[in-house]
């Protein structure tokens, strides 16, 4: 009896342990991601503006 009692709380506890888990790593993708109107978000924003500008507004080919 004791040895089916360890391991329902052996059980318990890799349950445990798997919800804790998956919680750090929901928590840990939910912080990386970077929140609306953040710096490093309009950083990004202003670089790809600027990388657009740099490009021809007219071909340099014409185009018949």
């Amino acid at each position: 009896m004791k040895y089916i009692l360890n391991l329902y709380l052996l059980g318990v506890v890799f349950t445990l342990l798997s919800i804790l888990v998956r919680l750090v790593e929901s928590l840990e993708g939910f912080f990386e991601s970077p929140l609306p109107g953040s710096s490093s978000d309009t950083r990004g924003h202003l670089a790809n503006t600027k990388l657009s500008k740099g490009l021809p507004d007219h071909p340099s080919r014409g185009v018949q």
